[in-house]
Formats: C-alpha cells, sequence, structure tokens
C-alpha cells in the first residue's frame, strides 16, 4: 500500500487517466473527488465486497441448477 499524505484541494493521479482530489476535511472525514473514465468502475469497498459475495452465491447457485437440469 502506498500512503500518501495531502492536503485540500491537492490531488494524486493513477494510471495517467484517474485522478483523486481532496475536496473537504472535516475532523475525522475526508471527502474525495475522482475523475475517471466511463468504463472505469468506481464502489465504495463495502459496496464492492458485497457485489463479490452476490457474484459468488449466483455462480454457485447457477451451477447447481444447470447440472440439476440436465
Amino acid at each position: 500500500m502506498l500512503a500518501l499524505t495531502r492536503k485540500k484541494g491537492e490531488a494524486l493521479v493513477i494510471n495517467n487517466n484517474i485522478e483523486v482530489t481532496i475536496l473537504e476535511i472535516r475532523g475525522d472525514q475526508v471527502k474525495i473527488g475522482i475523475s475517471a473514465p466511463k468504463d472505469v468502475p468506481i464502489y465504495r469497498k463495502e459496496v464492492y465486497l458485497q457485489i463479490q459475495e452476490e457474484n459468488k452465491e449466483s455462480i454457485s447457485t447457477n451451477s447447481f441448477d444447470v447440472l440439476n437440469n440436465l
């Protein structure tokens, strides 16, 4: 993991086409802005993990359904 220190208004660039900017700092919360191409999905980590879990469940369920239908 790369750890960086940024101040309000400062940014970092990832892979030449994604920019993450610090918009606001209030206490222990930091508001960030992300500029990325439309084809790059951006998720909060907890949402991403939920999507991954649902995909795993779907694959398992669909695999059993296909096998049962043979």
